[in-house]
Protein backbone atom coordinates (compact mmCIF):
# COMPACT_ATOMS: atom_id res chain seq x y z
CA UNK A 1 0.00 0.00 0.00
CA UNK A 2 2.78 2.42 0.94
CA UNK A 3 5.16 3.14 -1.92
CA UNK A 4 8.74 4.31 -1.48
CA UNK A 5 7.63 7.83 -2.39
CA UNK A 6 5.01 7.80 0.35
CA UNK A 7 7.66 6.59 2.78
CA UNK A 8 9.99 9.43 1.77
CA UNK A 9 7.16 11.91 2.40
CA UNK A 10 6.52 10.39 5.82
CA UNK A 11 10.21 10.70 6.74
CA UNK A 12 10.22 14.30 5.49
CA UNK A 13 7.18 15.11 7.65
CA UNK A 14 8.84 13.52 10.64
CA UNK A 15 12.07 15.50 10.24
CA UNK A 16 10.10 18.70 9.65
CA UNK A 17 8.13 18.12 12.87
CA UNK A 18 11.41 17.67 14.71
CA UNK A 19 12.90 20.91 13.35
CA UNK A 20 9.78 22.83 14.33
CA UNK A 21 9.54 21.36 17.82
CA UNK A 22 13.32 21.43 18.48
CA UNK A 23 12.97 17.94 19.95
CA UNK A 24 16.11 15.95 19.17
CA UNK A 25 14.92 12.62 20.64
CA UNK A 26 15.64 10.01 17.97
CA UNK A 27 13.51 7.37 19.68
CA UNK A 28 10.56 9.75 19.76
CA UNK A 29 10.94 10.52 16.06
CA UNK A 30 11.16 6.83 15.16
CA UNK A 31 7.93 6.24 17.08
CA UNK A 32 6.29 9.23 15.38
CA UNK A 33 7.26 7.84 11.97
CA UNK A 34 5.86 4.39 12.70
CA UNK A 35 2.61 5.78 14.12
CA UNK A 36 2.22 8.12 11.17
CA UNK A 37 2.51 5.23 8.70
CA UNK A 38 0.13 3.07 10.74
CA UNK A 39 -2.38 5.92 10.91
CA UNK A 40 -2.42 6.01 7.12
CA UNK A 41 -3.79 2.46 7.17
CA UNK A 42 -6.45 3.53 9.69
CA UNK A 43 -7.46 6.30 7.31
CA UNK A 44 -7.82 3.74 4.51
CA UNK A 45 -10.04 1.58 6.73
CA UNK A 46 -12.22 4.54 7.71
CA UNK A 47 -12.71 5.58 4.11
CA UNK A 48 -13.64 2.03 3.14
CA UNK A 49 -15.94 1.61 6.13
CA UNK A 50 -18.04 4.55 4.95
CA UNK A 51 -19.58 2.09 2.49
CA UNK A 52 -20.55 -0.18 5.39
CA UNK A 53 -22.28 2.78 7.01
CA UNK A 54 -24.07 3.72 3.76
CA UNK A 55 -25.31 0.16 3.30
CA UNK A 56 -26.60 -0.06 6.86
CA UNK A 57 -28.28 3.33 6.64
CA UNK A 58 -29.96 2.41 3.35
CA UNK A 59 -31.26 -0.77 4.95
CA UNK A 60 -32.63 1.17 7.93
CA UNK A 61 -34.38 3.65 5.65
CA UNK A 62 -35.91 0.87 3.57
CA UNK A 63 -37.21 -0.87 6.69
CA UNK A 64 -38.78 2.34 7.91
CA UNK A 65 -40.33 2.90 4.51
CA UNK A 66 -41.84 -0.59 4.45
CA UNK A 67 -43.54 0.17 7.78
CA UNK A 68 -44.97 3.34 6.19
CA UNK A 69 -43.26 5.62 8.68
CA UNK A 70 -41.75 7.60 5.84
CA UNK A 71 -41.29 7.60 2.12
CA UNK A 72 -37.97 6.32 0.84
CA UNK A 73 -36.21 7.71 -2.25
CA UNK A 74 -35.89 4.18 -3.61
CA UNK A 75 -39.67 3.68 -3.71
CA UNK A 76 -39.81 5.31 -7.14
CA UNK A 77 -37.48 2.80 -8.83
CA UNK A 78 -38.18 -0.60 -10.48
CA UNK A 79 -36.27 -2.48 -7.76
CA UNK A 80 -36.19 -0.42 -4.59
CA UNK A 81 -33.70 -2.87 -3.04
CA UNK A 82 -31.19 -2.63 -5.88
CA UNK A 83 -28.73 -0.50 -3.91
CA UNK A 84 -28.88 -2.92 -0.98
CA UNK A 85 -28.21 -5.83 -3.33
CA UNK A 86 -25.19 -4.16 -4.93
CA UNK A 87 -22.66 -7.00 -5.06
CA UNK A 88 -19.55 -4.92 -4.32
CA UNK A 89 -21.34 -3.12 -1.50
CA UNK A 90 -22.24 -6.49 0.01
CA UNK A 91 -18.62 -7.65 -0.38
CA UNK A 92 -17.56 -4.69 1.73
CA UNK A 93 -20.39 -4.54 4.27
CA UNK A 94 -20.39 -8.30 4.79
CA UNK A 95 -16.63 -8.57 5.20
CA UNK A 96 -16.11 -10.00 8.71
CA UNK A 97 -12.33 -9.62 8.55
CA UNK A 98 -12.70 -5.92 7.74
CA UNK A 99 -15.12 -5.41 10.63
CA UNK A 100 -12.77 -7.25 12.99
CA UNK A 101 -9.88 -5.02 11.93
CA UNK A 102 -12.01 -1.91 12.50
CA UNK A 103 -12.95 -3.21 15.96
CA UNK A 104 -9.36 -4.15 16.85
CA UNK A 105 -8.19 -0.66 15.98
CA UNK A 106 -11.19 0.86 17.78
CA UNK A 107 -12.15 2.78 14.66
CA UNK A 108 -15.70 3.69 15.65
CA UNK A 109 -15.42 7.21 14.24
CA UNK A 110 -18.61 7.04 12.20
CA UNK A 111 -20.64 5.76 15.17
CA UNK A 112 -19.43 8.73 17.18
CA UNK A 113 -19.89 11.17 14.29
CA UNK A 114 -23.09 10.08 12.57
CA UNK A 115 -23.68 13.49 11.04
CA UNK A 116 -20.97 12.82 8.45
CA UNK A 117 -22.63 9.57 7.41
CA UNK A 118 -25.95 11.40 7.08
CA UNK A 119 -24.35 14.05 4.90
CA UNK A 120 -22.78 11.49 2.55
CA UNK A 121 -25.92 9.34 2.46
CA UNK A 122 -28.10 12.32 1.56
CA UNK A 123 -25.74 13.38 -1.23
CA UNK A 124 -25.71 9.83 -2.59
CA UNK A 125 -29.51 9.56 -2.57
CA UNK A 126 -29.91 12.90 -4.34
CA UNK A 127 -27.22 12.28 -6.95
CA UNK A 128 -27.74 11.61 -10.65
CA UNK A 129 -25.30 8.71 -10.27
CA UNK A 130 -27.66 6.95 -7.86
CA UNK A 131 -30.77 7.80 -9.92
CA UNK A 132 -29.24 6.41 -13.12
CA UNK A 133 -28.16 3.22 -11.36
CA UNK A 134 -31.52 2.64 -9.65
CA UNK A 135 -33.46 3.32 -12.87
CA UNK A 136 -31.49 0.73 -14.82
CA UNK A 137 -32.88 -2.79 -15.14
CA UNK A 138 -29.40 -4.24 -15.71
CA UNK A 139 -27.99 -6.49 -13.04
CA UNK A 140 -24.26 -7.18 -13.25
CA UNK A 141 -21.20 -7.01 -11.06
CA UNK A 142 -19.56 -4.52 -13.42
CA UNK A 143 -22.53 -2.17 -13.14
CA UNK A 144 -22.47 -2.51 -9.35
CA UNK A 145 -18.74 -1.83 -9.29
CA UNK A 146 -19.13 1.22 -11.51
CA UNK A 147 -21.65 2.68 -9.06
CA UNK A 148 -19.26 2.34 -6.11
CA UNK A 149 -16.38 3.81 -8.10
CA UNK A 150 -18.48 6.75 -9.28
CA UNK A 151 -19.90 7.44 -5.82
CA UNK A 152 -16.45 7.39 -4.30
CA UNK A 153 -14.83 9.53 -7.00
CA UNK A 154 -17.63 12.11 -7.34
CA UNK A 155 -19.18 12.31 -3.87
CA UNK A 156 -17.11 10.78 -1.07
CA UNK A 157 -13.49 11.58 -2.00
CA UNK A 158 -14.07 15.29 -2.78
CA UNK A 159 -16.40 15.93 0.18
CA UNK A 160 -15.04 18.95 2.05
CA UNK A 161 -16.75 18.15 5.35
CA UNK A 162 -15.13 14.70 5.45
CA UNK A 163 -11.79 16.30 4.55
CA UNK A 164 -12.15 18.88 7.36
CA UNK A 165 -13.06 16.15 9.82
CA UNK A 166 -9.97 14.08 9.00
CA UNK A 167 -7.78 17.19 9.05
CA UNK A 168 -8.97 18.02 12.57
CA UNK A 169 -8.61 14.42 13.76
CA UNK A 170 -4.97 13.81 12.84
CA UNK A 171 -2.56 16.34 11.39
CA UNK A 172 -0.68 13.84 9.22
CA UNK A 173 -3.91 12.79 7.50
CA UNK A 174 -3.94 16.04 5.50
CA UNK A 175 -1.23 14.66 3.22
CA UNK A 176 -2.50 11.09 3.44
CA UNK A 177 -6.02 11.74 2.14
CA UNK A 178 -5.09 12.12 -1.58
CA UNK A 179 -2.81 9.06 -1.38
CA UNK A 180 -5.46 6.91 0.31
CA UNK A 181 -8.20 8.08 -2.05
CA UNK A 182 -6.09 7.31 -5.12
CA UNK A 183 -5.17 3.90 -3.76
CA UNK A 184 -8.77 3.05 -2.85
CA UNK A 185 -10.01 4.07 -6.29
CA UNK A 186 -7.43 1.83 -7.99
CA UNK A 187 -8.33 -0.97 -5.58
CA UNK A 188 -12.02 -0.70 -6.52
CA UNK A 189 -11.17 -0.80 -10.21
CA UNK A 190 -9.25 -4.06 -9.80
CA UNK A 191 -11.69 -5.86 -7.50
CA UNK A 192 -13.51 -8.93 -8.81
CA UNK A 193 -16.63 -10.77 -7.74
CA UNK A 194 -14.34 -13.67 -6.79
CA UNK A 195 -11.99 -11.51 -4.68
CA UNK A 196 -11.39 -12.87 -1.20
CA UNK A 197 -12.20 -10.83 1.95
CA UNK A 198 -8.45 -10.31 2.42
CA UNK A 199 -8.41 -8.24 -0.79
CA UNK A 200 -9.83 -5.34 1.22
CA UNK A 201 -7.11 -5.68 3.87
CA UNK A 202 -3.89 -5.11 1.89
CA UNK A 203 -0.50 -5.07 3.57
CA UNK A 204 0.69 -1.62 4.60
CA UNK A 205 4.24 -2.38 3.45
CA UNK A 206 5.21 -4.23 0.32
CA UNK A 207 7.75 -6.14 2.41
CA UNK A 208 9.85 -5.83 5.56
CA UNK A 209 12.55 -3.98 3.60
CA UNK A 210 10.28 -0.95 3.27
CA UNK A 211 10.03 -0.56 7.04
CA UNK A 212 13.80 -0.98 7.37
CA UNK A 213 14.30 1.60 4.61
CA UNK A 214 12.05 4.10 6.40
CA UNK A 215 13.87 3.77 9.70
CA UNK A 216 17.34 3.91 8.10
CA UNK A 217 16.52 6.98 6.02
CA UNK A 218 15.20 8.78 9.10
CA UNK A 219 18.01 7.87 11.47
CA UNK A 220 20.89 8.35 9.03
CA UNK A 221 19.55 11.75 7.94
CA UNK A 222 19.13 12.94 11.53
CA UNK A 223 22.37 11.53 12.90
CA UNK A 224 24.42 12.97 10.03
CA UNK A 225 22.76 16.38 9.91
CA UNK A 226 25.95 18.42 10.34
CA UNK A 227 27.84 16.35 7.77
CA UNK A 228 24.98 16.63 5.28
CA UNK A 229 24.94 20.41 5.65
CA UNK A 230 28.65 20.46 4.84
CA UNK A 231 27.96 18.45 1.68
CA UNK A 232 25.60 21.17 0.49
CA UNK A 233 27.87 24.12 1.30
CA UNK A 234 29.66 25.55 -1.72
CA UNK A 235 27.38 23.82 -4.21
CA UNK A 236 25.27 26.91 -4.77
CA UNK A 237 26.26 30.60 -5.05
CA UNK A 238 25.81 32.68 -1.90
CA UNK A 239 24.98 29.62 0.19
CA UNK A 240 23.09 30.60 3.32
CA UNK A 241 21.29 27.79 5.08
CA UNK A 242 19.02 30.26 6.89
CA UNK A 243 17.61 31.49 3.57
CA UNK A 244 16.78 28.06 2.19
CA UNK A 245 13.23 26.86 2.79
CA UNK A 246 13.04 24.29 5.59
CA UNK A 247 11.44 21.68 3.32
CA UNK A 248 14.12 22.21 0.64
CA UNK A 249 16.89 21.73 3.19
CA UNK A 250 15.27 18.56 4.54
CA UNK A 251 14.72 17.09 1.07
CA UNK A 252 18.32 17.85 0.08
CA UNK A 253 19.71 16.14 3.18
CA UNK A 254 17.44 13.13 2.70
CA UNK A 255 18.40 12.83 -0.97
CA UNK A 256 22.13 13.04 -0.21
CA UNK A 257 21.70 10.49 2.57
CA UNK A 258 19.93 8.13 0.16
CA UNK A 259 22.56 8.61 -2.54
CA UNK A 260 25.38 7.70 -0.18
CA UNK A 261 23.78 5.02 1.99
CA UNK A 262 21.40 3.04 -0.22
CA UNK A 263 23.46 1.38 -2.97
CA UNK A 264 20.49 -0.59 -4.36
CA UNK A 265 18.64 2.61 -5.31
CA UNK A 266 19.92 4.18 -8.59
CA UNK A 267 20.90 7.83 -8.30
CA UNK A 268 18.42 8.85 -11.01
CA UNK A 269 15.57 7.25 -9.06
CA UNK A 270 16.60 9.12 -5.91
CA UNK A 271 16.86 12.46 -7.70
CA UNK A 272 13.58 12.08 -9.58
CA UNK A 273 11.67 11.01 -6.48
CA UNK A 274 12.86 13.94 -4.38
CA UNK A 275 12.24 16.41 -7.21
CA UNK A 276 8.63 15.21 -7.46
CA UNK A 277 8.18 15.58 -3.70
CA UNK A 278 9.67 19.10 -3.87
CA UNK A 279 7.20 20.08 -6.61
CA UNK A 280 4.31 18.99 -4.41
CA UNK A 281 5.43 20.16 -0.98
CA UNK A 282 7.73 23.15 -1.45
CA UNK A 283 8.05 26.31 -3.56
CA UNK A 284 7.62 26.45 -7.36
CA UNK A 285 11.38 26.86 -7.89
CA UNK A 286 12.44 24.27 -5.32
CA UNK A 287 12.80 21.36 -7.73
CA UNK A 288 15.14 23.39 -9.98
CA UNK A 289 17.23 24.44 -6.98
CA UNK A 290 17.43 20.90 -5.57
CA UNK A 291 18.14 19.35 -8.96
CA UNK A 292 21.08 21.72 -9.52
CA UNK A 293 22.72 20.84 -6.23
CA UNK A 294 22.15 17.09 -6.54
CA UNK A 295 23.54 17.02 -10.09
CA UNK A 296 26.75 18.69 -8.89
CA UNK A 297 27.04 16.31 -5.96
CA UNK A 298 26.47 13.18 -8.06
CA UNK A 299 29.25 14.21 -10.48
CA UNK A 300 31.55 14.91 -7.55
CA UNK A 301 30.73 11.61 -5.83
CA UNK A 302 31.38 9.65 -9.02
CA UNK A 303 34.76 11.31 -9.51
CA UNK A 304 35.71 10.58 -5.89
CA UNK A 305 34.39 7.02 -6.01
CA UNK A 306 31.89 7.72 -3.22
CA UNK A 307 28.83 6.78 -5.27
CA UNK A 308 28.66 3.00 -5.42
CA UNK A 309 25.44 1.54 -6.79
CA UNK A 310 24.56 -2.13 -7.19
CA UNK A 311 21.64 -4.01 -8.75
CA UNK A 312 18.63 -2.54 -10.48
CA UNK A 313 17.35 -0.69 -7.42
CA UNK A 314 13.92 -0.24 -5.94
CA UNK A 315 11.39 2.55 -6.10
Amino acid sequence: MLTRRHIRVKVMQCIYALTQSKDDSLAKQEKFLKVSMENMYSLYLLMLSLFIELHERAEEQLNLSSKKYLKNTSDNYPDKEKFLKNKLLIQISGNKSLKEELANRKLNNWYLNEEYVRIIYQEVMESDIYATYMSSTQNSYEEDKKLIIDLFREIIAPNEKIYDYFEDDKLTWVDDIPIVNTYLLKHFKKVKESSLPSYFLPELYKDEEDLVYAKRLLTKTLLNNAKLEQEIEGKTPNWDKDRIADIDAILLKMAICELLNFPSIPERVTINEFLEIAKEYSTPKSSIFINGILDKLVKEYKQDGKLKKVGRGLM
